[in-house]
């Protein structure tokens, strides 16, 4: 077999969002572009804000030696300070650059994490649906995803949760805004779901990190408030990137945050920063890190996402179709009209629409729609929406 076995079985449960992106655009060569309803990939299209391009130009333009150069694994001190500046105020909680780690997007940044803290068979908690890719990163460092599922109306079920953790449960992976729910997780939320890790991580007599994921942090709506992770549990670790709140996505550009009084922490810094050279990310891109650094706080306007959630949720619901309406992110998660979402997705691509089914995410009877499209392409999508669940 001339590819690694592992690797041969993972192509075989490759992910959904890759193939419907790839049938999309086999679709647009045949009708053309305008003619295809893809909402199968969260591919940002809004523009970055002009700042973001004023800010390069600035920092080409800047004549300062060694712009280029080898910089420190974890990265460069005075854009990690920036960054600790400003989360702290977001997470209510101070930090400094040495708690930081620059990464290539929160994707590097969650292999970084998984490379420093798993041993082979350790357990990582995940509620269930969730984006895709997160069982080949816990994969990639030898460790199991358990995937627990949500309530229904895509909620922490906290109990199930605690039910689940087991002496090698090393941590719990949470993501919110959610992908692909758009579920927000409330403050009494995190402050339960923490009470619940203190009390079984003196049980089992290791510590339990809280890992959350948070690019969508920005593209919240109806003035929603996301609790800050970091200042309601010591063993804490966030991530995020910056694809979707500066419409970024190819620069690849993000951050890991670690609790100040998480334990033994300067093991686990010394072992991010290792992880962040040997897996082969070395470092963040110079110029990205730059950029970022001096742009903290600034994001695009979420409003717009709000508005076509809005356009999506108004016309879907006249079309009968029943959905939890998203918090945050840009996806809608709503039921398939029949059990197998595989079979209701495929119905819809003959109608040029492209979605992703629940099953993709680890959720049977549920598709996923990203709205991060044009205006138009909502609309105009809507007539196949409504043919296709009156057939059902």
């Amino acid at each position: 077999m001339p590819i690694s076995s592992k690797l041969k079985a993972s192509l075989t449960r490759t992910s959904w969002i890759r193939k419907m992106f790839e049938e999309g655009a086999r679709l647009k060569k045949i009708h053309g572009s305008a003619n295809v309803f893809d909402f199968s990939i969260g591919n940002p299209n809004l523009e970055p804000p002009t700042s973001f391009h004023h800010t390069l130009k600035q920092l080409l333009d800047t004549d300062q030696p060694c712009q280029h150069a080898y910089m420190p694994n974890v990265g460069y001190a005075d854009v990690r300070q920036s960054v600790a500046d400003y989360i702290s105020k977001e997470q209510g909680i101070h930090l400094d650059a040495d708690d930081l780690v620059m990464t290539c997007g929160a994707a590097g940044a969650l292999n970084v994490i998984f490379k420093a803290i798993l041993n082979p068979g350790d357990q990582v908690i995940c509620p269930s649906p969730y984006f895709v890719e997160y069982g080949f990163y816990v994969d990639n460092h030898c460790g199991i995803l358990k995937p627990i599922p949500t309530t229904d109306d895509f909620f922490l079920d906290i109990d199930a949760i605690e039910k689940a953790i087991e002496p090698n449960t090393k941590a719990i992976l949470i993501n919110s805004p959610n992908n692909p729910t758009g579920q927000v997780y409330s403050q009494s939320h995190i402050e339960t779901l923490s009470q619940c890790l203190e009390r079984k991580s003196a049980e089992i007599g290791q510590p339990i990190y809280l890992i959350s994921d948070e690019p969508y942090r920005k593209i919240a709506f109806d003035q929603i408030e996301i609790p800050g992770i970091l200042s309601n549990y010591e063993n804490s670790i966030v991530c995020t990137s910056y694809s979707k709140d500066l419409s970024i996505p190819g620069e690849r550009i993000g951050h890991l945050a670690v609790h100040p009084k998480a334990e033994d922490r300067s093991d686990l810094m010394q072992a991010l920063a290792m992880a962040n050279r040997i897996l082969g990310f070395v470092n963040a891109n110079a110029l990205m890190q730059r950029a970022v650094g001096c742009m903290q706080g600034e994001h695009i306007d979420a409003g717009i996402y709000q508005q076509k959630r809005d356009l999506l949720c108004n016309g879907l619901k006249n079309a009968g179709y029943k959905f939890t309406v998203p918090k945050g992110a840009f996806y809608l998660f709503p039921k398939s009209p029949v059990g197998d979402d595989v079979i209701f997705v495929n119905a819809l691509q003959k109608e040029n629409i492209l979605g992703v089914p629940g099953s993709g995410f680890g959720c049977p009877g549920h598709f996923r729609l990203s709205f991060c499209v044009a205006d138009d392409t909502i609309v105009r999508a809507m007539p196949g929406f409504e043919k296709v669940i009156k057939q059902f």
